[in-house]
């Protein structure tokens, strides 16, 4: 279970690539990020691994971090953990069972697609949701960082989220139960989930709701990628793999991943699927404002195109995402034909799993805490109020926060002082109580002093 005082994060800032332009800092959603001696950092407490700022850190300088392939082969049986997002990163022309085949050729022993348990997944919601009328909105769990979001900047939230592990989590207990219900040994077995996004990541490293993961390495959709690409480019258009049986999802099951992928199929009346981290944060601003009533159901999801515009895909998402709906479509096609046969391996264990599906409530860890003793809080807070008065309200950045309030938290919280503001420093200068060499220090200790000396000249 996740450290009640930190996070695990899965995007780091590399301080000898970074060069403190504030891109991160802007774009960063919920204010995480400030600059200091001329370097972006993280405040821990804030960042909810959306990826953002990876996507526009222009010189590379923010990096995610994923386990070593070579970890894959520690184990016997070696597992990987597919989301159905990975296939369609490939042209129609490369059939599903080559790049299986891939798969083997380069390491894994086993393939297990997550989305073969979407279905159980969504017996999990309904049956939880028939319990928890109470919890309305209910809001689903599927993308870990709109659950870290919802931790920490609308805590009130928390009991709306509802504690059912996602596919990933369910597809790994079946993996694990059918190998082990074979015989083999569980040390003999690594559960490696191929990544579309950092949050994954984080969620598999510090799961919100329970001890520890079961899954044992996380590997990152992209750089898996290319080397099943490499490896199919190797091989050769006459290459004639072996005949693998490929698991035939419903259609249901390959969209699920999708933006409307669970709202399609969900009981709710009235439902919503939001996508887009800035989206999100709009409507759940709209609901803890009581403007949005009578909702049942959402589906929230940080990424536009949900899975298909994650962090580590490697097309244009509309494209991936337009390659899933013609694999869905071929499966509809089954289904309505009868020739999609029922998976009777899963379906023995179908109430194993649901049963298993619950964890912890998800608990709140609001970045808006300013102290544990509730009355210093309303201090702390009533002095931020005051503190924004004497600023410009005009988010310029230059004090190295993001905006002039997150700039008001830092100060009252100590990581700061006003006098970094660069409009007070010439309040400050203007009444005798600073010199030009103090406010030139001030900003020194923001950019960096090179950055200063640059302009010296």
């Amino acid at each position: 279970m996740e450290n009640p005082m930190t996070f695990y994060h899965a995007i780091e800032i590399d301080d000898s690539q970074c060069i403190g332009c504030s891109r991160c800092l802007r774009i960063c959603p919920t204010e995480a990020i400030r600059i200091r001696n001329g370097k972006a950092y993280i405040q821990e407490n804030r960042c909810i691994d959306c990826g953002k700022c990876h996507e526009i850190c222009s010189v590379k300088a923010i990096y995610v971090k994923q386990d070593d392939f070579e970890n894959v082969f520690k184990y016997e049986h070696s597992v990987a953990l597919l989301p159905s997002v990975f296939l369609s990163q490939f042209q129609q022309d490369v059939r599903v069972s080559r790049i299986y085949a891939a798969l083997k050729d380069i390491g894994f022993r086993h393939v297990f697609e997550v989305e073969s348990a979407a279905a159980i997944y969504a017996e999990a919601k309904h049956r939880y949701a028939k319990d928890n009328l109470d919890k309305e909105p209910l809001i689903s769990s599927f993308c870990p960082a709109i659950v870290r979001l919802i931790q920490i900047k609308y805590p009130a939230l928390v009991d709306n989220v509802m504690p059912i592990r996602v596919p990933l989590d369910i597809s790994a207990m079946y993996a694990l139960k059918n190998l082990m219900d074979q015989g083999i040994p569980r040390e003999s077995i690594g559960l490696f989930y191929i990544t579309p996004c950092a949050a994954k990541i984080a969620a598999v490293k510090a799961p919100v709701g329970e001890e520890k993961s079961i899954i044992d390495g996380v590997i990152n959709m992209d750089s898996l990628y290319n080397r099943v690409l490499k490896k199919i480019k190797e091989q050769g258009k006459n290459y004639i793999f072996p005949s693998l049986r490929t698991p035939r999802l419903s259609a249901d099951a390959i969209l699920s991943t999708l933006t409307n992928g669970e709202r399609r199929i969900c009981l709710a009346k009235r439902s919503y699927a939001i996508d887009g981290i800035e989206n999100v944060m709009d409507f759940l601003d709209r609901l803890e404002n009581d403007e949005v009533e009578g909702v049942e159901f959402l589906e929230l999801r940080a990424c536009d195109q949900s899975c298909a515009g994650a962090l580590f895909s490697c097309d244009n998402r509309f494209l991936c995402g337009e390659r899933m709906y013609a694999r869905a479509r071929k499966a509809a096609e089954r289904e309505r034909n009868g020739e999609m046969p029922r998976d009777k391996e899963m379906d023995s264990c179908k109430e194993y799993l649901i049963g298993n599906s619950i964890v912890d409530p998800v608990k709140p860890r609001s970045m808006m805490i300013l102290d544990s003793d509730r009355s210093k809080a309303l201090e702390k807070m009533e002095k931020i109020v005051q503190l924004k008065e004497l600023l410009p309200k005009i988010d310029c950045g230059v004090c190295g926060a993001p905006t002039c309030e997150a700039f008001a938290t830092d100060v009252v919280c100590g990581k700061t002082c006003l006098e970094e503001c660069l409009f007070y420093q010439r309040h400050q200068e203007s009444l005798g109580k600073m010199t030009i060499a103090d406010s030139l220090e001030k900003m020194k200790s923001i950019w960096g002093e090179d950055r200063i000396k640059d302009q010296e000249k």
